[in-house]
């Protein structure tokens, strides 16, 4: 895992600052790989994200881990940083449902996160801090869970 995440950080270290941001979404909708870890069980499956325009985005995926299965949805505010060609930060939420064990939870998930779309070529990565924030069976909030992912952006 520790080599991943090096390798991820030095793509984006590699490829940081190569030309000036020309819209306010890099591309349409990508495909990829999410990873929801922290404390606690991860969860790995498949992701798709679509922009609508402007600064909104959809997120959607489903991921597997330990029994359990998490589906979820997300809305999200992204927004170039100047001087940072294909870096965006974003905000945002959605619900999730999470089934396994005969039991089910639905949660509310808030997120805050960077994500980084290579120039000229058909790749993204994200980190984000997305707490799970249990409304059923003995409501609780979990801070300490986080979003990795790699894409494959498709326009």
């Amino acid at each position: 895992m520790k080599k991943v995440l090096l390798t991820l950080c030095a793509a984006v270290a590699l490829a940081f600052g190569a030309q000036e941001a020309k819209a306010q979404t890099p591309y349409t909708t990508a495909l990829g790989l999410g990873i929801d870890l922290g404390d606690g069980t991860t969860f790995v499956g498949p992701q798709i994200k679509h922009s609508f325009g402007g600064h909104n985005a959809g997120n959607a995926q489903v991921l597997f881990g330990d029994s359990w299965t998490v589906l979820g949805v997300d809305y999200s505010y992204n927004k170039p940083i100047q001087g940072a060609n294909g870096l965006t930060w974003y905000l945002g939420v959605g619900p999730q449902v999470m089934f396994g064990y005969e039991r089910s939870f639905f949660a509310i998930r808030p997120a805050a996160g960077l994500e980084f779309k290579v120039p000229q070529a058909p790749l993204a990565m994200h980190f984000d801090w997305k707490p799970w924030w249990n409304l059923t069976n003995n409501s609780s909030f979990e801070p300490a869970r986080f979003s990795i992912g790699l894409k494959f952006t498709l326009n």
